[in-house]
């Protein structure tokens, strides 16, 4: 039997609240529901008999934003990425989240995002501060046994700390989505290898001695920054699954990979089977 995937949307329980509206404050691209979401959505809808095995199911959201947003041209607000999986994790009640672990560095966004998850019933543990400031405390509310999701989707490149993996990969049973932005990447790199910068230390520490000098000549210091990170996960002892969409811009300039990993082949077989294409059908 074929489950026909539908993005969950829902009416804003609290207009009121903070809305992401994207850096220029006129909308987010239209590629965050539409292939963010929906690739979250479709993951865990696929994962739920995987789910059902652990008494205790926690998604953890360490960049949640205030859990509401508006896309460029449109007047009407969606759902934000923890919501939109708390919604599908309850797909015939089966396996929802547990736990849901949020935070965001500004307190009225992890407010409203903690509020508009209460609303859809979701029992949530709001936290507030930069993720690596916060992952210590958010570990410790994921009981021991539990299996988990580090959704982690940060604005920018440089906070996407190592140090906030390598805490979370300290988990028994953990899953992680995690959105690598490919055009911070791409415009800082050169500048910061030659200035000595710090934005990209905490990501991947010791890049600098991986790095090819040749490779900046080349164009191509972005692709073994990537490759180089990717090992440095694989050696926490992840598979990375080999699909990893690239998200573009409507102008087709690249914006972010989205990157699976996990320690165990059945959620990243999933993820590879969603991320073929926005309009494959997972069969349940």
């Amino acid at each position: 039997m074929r489950h026909q995937f539908v993005l969950a949307d829902r009416e804003d329980p609290h207009p009121d609240l903070l809305i992401e509206k994207g850096r220029q404050g006129n909308g987010v691209g239209d590629w965050v529901p539409a292939m963010k979401h929906m690739y979250l959505a479709k993951w865990i809808e696929g994962t739920r008999e995987m789910r059902k095995r652990f008494p205790d199911r926690v998604l953890v959201d360490l960049f949640c934003g205030p859990g509401r947003i508006q896309v460029e041209g449109e007047t009407r607000t969606r759902l934000g990425g923890a919501q939109i999986a708390w919604l599908h994790s309850q797909l015939d009640d089966t396996a929802p989240f547990t736990k849901c672990v949020t935070s965001d560095i500004d307190q009225a966004r992890s407010d409203a995002c903690a509020q508009r998850l209460r609303a859809l019933g979701a029992p949530v543990e709001p936290l507030c501060g930069a993720a690596a400031d916060v992952v210590d405390r958010a570990a410790l509310l994921v009981p021991p046994t539990a299996l988990c999701l580090a959704y982690l989707d940060p604005y920018s490149l440089e906070f996407l700390s190592w140090d906030v993996i390598t805490r979370l990969a300290q988990l028994k049973h953990v899953d992680f989505a995690v959105h690598f932005s490919t055009s911070d990447l791409r415009r800082n790199v050169k500048m910061d290898f030659e200035r000595e910068g710090k934005r990209f230390d905490k990501v991947a520490p010791g890049w600098r001695k991986e790095i090819d000098v040749q490779s900046f000549f080349r164009g191509d210091a972005d692709d073994e920054f990537f490759d180089y990170w990717c090992r440095q996960i694989e050696s926490l002892g992840f598979t990375i699954s080999q699909r990893f969409p690239l998200i573009r811009t409507k102008k087709n300039a690249p914006l972010y990979h989205l990157v699976f990993f996990s320690r165990h082949a059945s959620p990243v077989r999933v993820w590879g089977d969603v991320a073929q294409g926005v309009n494959r059908e997972l069969p349940f």
